[in-house]
This record gives structure tokens, C-alpha cells and sequence, in this order.
């Protein structure tokens, strides 16, 4: 069983930091390359850019909670529970709403 996880490209867990504008603010973001590949499916998935996917997680996160405590994390989060969501073949795999609506997974 521990192949499995012990066998991983080790590219795939090195961290990654890219610099992006959210809501007029540049911020550098700090991931594993693997979740930075989760990210850029579900972007494609949603007809958009990495960057402009995140930018709408933080707005919508903002408007639902008010605050987030380690934005990281919470993009971290978003790419497994989108992973289970895809695994369990439920329809609609959009990460993000069309109408800013809360996240729904």
C-alpha cells in the first residue's frame, strides 16, 4: 500500500510560489506542484485561468465566512474535496459558482 505514496514523483510535493493580483492586492501563493496542477484542472474545468479561478474562491470565501485564516489551506481543501466529487462521478464538477454563490461541495 505505501508504494503507492512512497513512489510519488518528488516534483509533485516540491513547493511551488506564484504571485498573483487578488482583488487588487498582489499576494504570492505557496503550493505543491500537485496542487497546482488540481487547480489548473479545475480552472480548465470552469473556463478559466488559474489565477482568475483563485481571485473568484477568494471573493466567494470572503463573501461566505468573512475572513480566511490560511487562504492556503482552504485552495489546498478545495482541490481534494474536488477530487472526491470527481471520484464519486456526481454531476457538476464546477469548483465555483457562475453567481457568486457559496461553494457547494
Amino acid at each position: 500500500m505505501c508504494e503507492l505514496y512512497v513512489k510519488a514523483d518528488p516534483i509533485l510535493y516540491e513547493s511551488r510560489s506564484r504571485s498573483l493580483r487578488i482583488c487588487g492586492v498582489v499576494t504570492t501563493l505557496r503550493l505543491e506542484n500537485q496542487f497546482w496542477d488540481i487547480l489548473g484542472e479545475i480552472a480548465a474545468v470552469d473556463g478559466m485561468t488559474t489565477n482568475q479561478l483563485i481571485t473568484k474562491l477568494y471573493e466567494e470565501v470572503m463573501d461566505y465566512r468573512g475572513e480566511v485564516v490560511n487562504f492556503a489551506s482552504f485552495l489546498r481543501v478545495s482541490c481534494t474535496r474536488y477530487l472526491s466529487k470527481q471520484r464519486a462521478q456526481i454531476p457538476g464538477l464546477s469548483l465555483v459558482s457562475t453567481k457568486s454563490e457559496a461553494l457547494k461541495i
